[in-house]
């Protein structure tokens, strides 16, 4: 089984969690994530599983989609319902000013992440250093947030759909929105619908996974590698020149199949699996720089 597993994860568990749990259902050691997601969030969670693991090195700065749901009037330490909440105490906000603030949060901007996060500081996962009390400043990065609509505003709670570039905090969000409106503010669910090419739609519970594993019929729940990074064209060879490609041996596309100048064209077999991801080197020869 090589190939993509698109997973619903559950509230409650780790991305590291789900891993290991697919790595139990399919007897593989060869397991890697796309992203992760926070033990509180739920939804997708892609793993590349088996040879296609060596794909990962194509994804990770796709845009996300989620769903989330702000809780005004209190705060935490990992911005989040998980942490430690305090109740602020200060007048909840009113809808006009929630959305005015809410202008600020569209576009291209410097966010600093949480302190309880997985960036790294000198190679320590900020998480880390915050367990063992010790003070943490993140530097700001640039984020840009493509789509920001407020789907739910109640007196004390807004639901919305954020769009984001790869390392964007919803966390974040939540929590500077909260400091902008003066009463406090904090994510109180998550739920990540979409991935770059990746749907939630497309995904399976762990429970959906344990049975058809006990079915025998795990494999229904992999995506072939070949029909991975779907923005990337493919070309068919025959069995000498798939050995060639195999071997680390240059190999030549047709110009009628894969446009001149395309940086990457996966190579597959004419039974139509992954032989390797071929990197340009001049107009139509391309080095297989991934081998399956």
């Amino acid at each position: 089984m090589n190939g993509l597993v698109l997973i619903d994860k559950p509230a409650g568990c780790t991305s590291h969690d789900v891993v290991n749990r697919w790595r139990k259902l399919a007897k593989t050691k060869r397991v890697g994530h796309l992203g992760t997601l926070d033990p509180m969030a739920t939804g997708l969670l892609a793993l590349v599983t088996g040879a296609a693991t060596r794909l990962a090195q194509f994804y990770g700065k796709d845009d996300k989609t989620y769903y989330a749901e702000i809780t005004f009037g209190r705060t935490s330490d990992t911005y989040d319902a998980e942490g430690q909440v305090v109740e602020t105490g200060a007048p909840l906000p009113l809808p006009d000013a929630v959305r005015a603030a809410l202008v600020g949060f569209t576009g291209r901007f410097m966010q600093t992440p949480p302190p309880v996060s997985a960036k790294k500081i000198n190679g320590v996962a900020a998480y880390k250093l915050v367990r063992k009390q010790i003070s943490v400043e993140l530097p700001a990065v640039e984020i840009e947030v493509k789509r920001l609509e407020v789907t739910n505003l109640s007196v004390d709670k807004m639901e919305i759909v954020v769009t984001c570039s790869s390392g964007g905090y919803i966390r974040s969000i939540a929590h500077d929105l909260g400091q902008r409106l003066g009463c406090g503010a904090l994510l109180s669910r998550l739920r990540r619908t979409q991935a770059g090419e990746f749907r939630i739609e497309n995904a399976r519970t762990l429970d959906a996974l344990i049975d058809l594993a006990a079915a025998g019929r795990l494999p229904e729940a992999v995506t072939p590698a070949a029909a991975m990074l779907t923005h990337v064209p493919a070309e068919h060879f025959d069995a000498r020149v798939e050995t060639q490609i195999r071997q680390g041996r240059d190999f030549r596309t047709s110009p009628f199949v894969v446009p001149a100048g395309t940086p990457l064209v996966k190579a597959l077999s004419y039974s139509g699996e992954l032989i390797a991801i071929g990197q340009l080197k001049i107009p139509n020869l391309y080095h297989p720089g991934t081998v399956l």
